[in-house]
């Protein structure tokens, strides 16, 4: 794959259109729950793969290689950095604005680029309009420490959920662009699903985990894209 080979219409492809609607959500370490509007909203089909990373980013940051694996070991402020990247690539108007130096990161609500989703956009799209915490069958949906041997694999090789989305569970937890609780863990943003190393208690739609959006990279994360056009 080339810069080249990265247009308006093989980005297309790989984005699924979300319906708009409602998803309820909780805290369990707060024990609080609520609900989300979800507006209609594009998400792509798969986590953001080693060769398009690659291809934008022109580096792979990630622990296992391959071009078709999600792309992992990214932080939080990696993942909007390619957003942003993508956004530039394709002449749309990126949606953050990023200071390495003080840490800090402003999103353009109005702008047309790419970005992570929400959390609540996440599970919305997750659950896939129900309130399942599975989309199907643990073993024929998700990789994760049962039949992952001990390892990442390619994307979009389990069942898909309704509404066409691959790998939501399990494979490698993802980014979203929330912070977690500001007045507790300051700037630590939220990821969701699961990953390839996680025991089945904790792939499901609904598990919320968090941490340093600068700092924390590990391999079983990654993340991908929203757009609202």
């Amino acid at each position: 794959m080339t810069i080249n080979h990265i247009t308006e219409e093989s980005i297309g492809d790989l984005l699924v259109n979300i319906p708009a609607g409602n998803v309820d959500l909780r805290d369990d370490r707060i024990k609080v729950t609520w609900s989300e509007t979800i507006p209609a909203f594009k998400l792509s089909k798969y986590p953001i793969t080693q060769g398009l990373y690659k291809t934008i980013m022109g580096n792979n940051p990630s622990n296992f290689k391959g071009d078709q694996l999600p792309v992992e070991s990214v932080s939080w402020v990696e993942a909007v950095q390619f957003c942003n990247a993508l956004s530039q690539h394709l002449n749309r108007v990126p949606c953050y604005k990023i200071d390495v130096h003080t840490e800090s990161v402003e999103y353009n609500s109005t702008a047309n680029g790419f970005r992570l989703p929400s959390e609540a956009e996440w599970q919305y799209a997750c659950q896939s309009g129900t309130r399942d915490i599975r989309y199907g069958d643990l073993d024929e949906v998700a990789w994760y420490k049962k039949n992952s041997a001990n390892q990442l694999q390619e994307v979009g090789q389990k069942q898909p959920n309704e509404w066409g989305l691959y790998d939501m569970l399990g494979n490698v937890w993802e980014w979203c662009s929330d912070i977690y609780d500001e007045s507790i863990y300051g700037s630590y943003r939220i990821f969701r699903g699961g990953g390839w190393n996680d025991e089945e208690r904790s792939v499901m739609a609904t598990t919320r985990r968090r941490s340093h959006p600068f700092s924390f990279k590990i391999d079983d994360l990654g993340f991908r894209i929203a757009t609202c056009e």
